[in-house]
């Protein structure tokens, strides 16, 4: 069955950890732009908040904050930007004036909003299949009918209980298609990258998942159909409205969704925000079925050393997209895989949690061209085997990247330490 291959090559690629590097020097300096920083928090409960978009008004650039809710935003001074904005789900967009004299250390504060479909809204899609068939049908109008350039930053982390042991980021470039145009179109290249590695040979992970830059391509569902939106998937779940929210000021329609079916694969649990007035999919969160263990580890696990015995725990994708004039583009992606190991003669199981995201932080449509095919980054190269050492504290010069938290500058910092006395 074609589509069946088509879902399990995406779900065995969004899952990969590698990729590799190419070094570009950037023609501008940091002198060329100022920073804005700070911490978004609830207005109410002064909690911080993850995953905010965080972007320069009147132009593409933009990044997200951390776990931390901590956020850099690098502009060219050349950009005609005098503020920022803050979008969340569930709160209201704060618009932020700001100056060329780089501000740092400050607080932003966003406010709640909530909203209840009325009873009129909710009768007109009193079946929420057909909300995601008429979403569907709008693809090609709310998405882009021309090729995009996409910068974007990746992060992927491995963790072996609370230790961090791999910590892999790279500056990427991806020619995205038009979205009438399958995936198989887009193409992602290295900008700039770099890697920490334990040096400890009882840190090393033999078993190998798949995934890495190609993350984005592979987890943009409305580009590939075949994971979530295609006419043979979509029987096999359940969908149901949710209570409506608010996302960038747009009053969202919540479809939750779960498996109705017993397939041979796995299938999704998950939630859709569609944009109540131009039907745009803004949103999915979902993740892997897990009551079936073995339909999971032989979708995800593709290698592991004889006598390992590897056992899932959680398998979670967030993709979201920003809406910018009349059309939505991809703006950032996030996949999570948490399993145990351990060997058949070993009392205990060791956790690992692996960590993949991507952010896009600037979009250009004028002139794009595709990748020349020797630059394409491909999912047999490795990112943590192909680039350089932690090495320069200013690596990421004018680049926008997603900022570390503290508890991950604190493993850096270890890794580095053990790193230098392993040499």
């Amino acid at each position: 069955m074609r589509t069946k291959k088509l879902l399990l090559a995406c779900l065995s690629a969004a899952i990969l950890l590698i990729s590799s590097i190419l070094s570009v020097n950037a023609q501008e300096t940091e002198d060329d732009y100022f920073v804005i920083s700070g911490v978004v928090k609830d207005i109410r409960t002064k909690k911080t908040l993850e995953n905010v978009n965080v972007t320069a008004l009147g132009t593409n650039v933009g990044t997200v904050t951390n776990a931390d809710g901590e956020f850099s935003l690098k502009i060219n001074k050349s950009l005609d930007v005098s503020r920022i904005s803050f979008s969340n789900i569930g709160y209201l967009n704060s618009i932020i004036s700001i100056s060329k004299n780089s501000s740092k250390g400050r607080v932003f504060n966003l406010t709640p909003e909530s909203y209840l479909l009325s009873e009129v809204q909710v009768f007109s899609w009193r079946n929420p299949r057909d909300l995601i068939k008429a979403a569907i049908e709008k693809i090609e109008t709310n998405y882009e009918a021309k090729p995009n350039k996409l910068t974007g930053f990746y992060r992927e982390t491995v963790q072996k209980g609370r230790k961090y042991i791999n910590i892999s980021e790279a500056v990427i470039e991806m020619y995205k298609s038009p979205y009438k145009q399958s995936s198989d179109h887009d193409q992602v290249k290295i900008l700039k990258g770099r890697k920490l590695i334990s040096p400890k040979l009882s840190d090393t992970l033999s078993v190998k998942l798949l995934g890495g830059p190609n993350l984005p391509v592979f987890l943009d569902i409305v580009k590939n159909p075949d994971l979530l939106l295609s006419e043979e998937i979509l029987p096999y779940y359940a969908y149901k409205m949710g209570e409506a929210v608010s996302i960038d000021g747009q009053l969202q329609f919540v479809v939750n969704f779960e498996p109705q079916m017993i397939m041979n694969f796995p299938l999704y649990i998950g939630t859709f925000y569609i944009d109540r007035e131009t039907l745009s999919i803004t949103r999915v969160e979902f993740s892997m079925d897990m009551r079936d263990k073995q339909k999971v580890t032989e979708t995800i696990l593709k290698e592991k050393p004889t006598g390992l015995r590897f056992t899932p725990v959680e398998v979670s994708y967030l993709v979201t997209y920003k809406q910018q004039g009349e059309k939505t583009y991809l703006n950032y992606v996030r996949n999570e895989i948490k399993f145990k190991c351990d060997w058949k003669r070993r009392l205990f199981a060791t956790n690992y949690t692996v960590l993949g995201e991507t952010v896009m932080t600037d979009r250009t449509e004028n002139n794009v061209k595709r990748i020349p095919g020797r630059e394409v980054f491909t999912t047999r190269q490795s990112l943590s085997k192909e680039v350089a050492l932690y090495q320069d504290a200013n690596f990421w010069s004018i680049y926008n990247i997603i900022e570390p938290t503290e508890y991950l500058e604190n493993a850096v910092n270890k890794l580095k330490k053990a790193q230098l006395k392993s040499e």
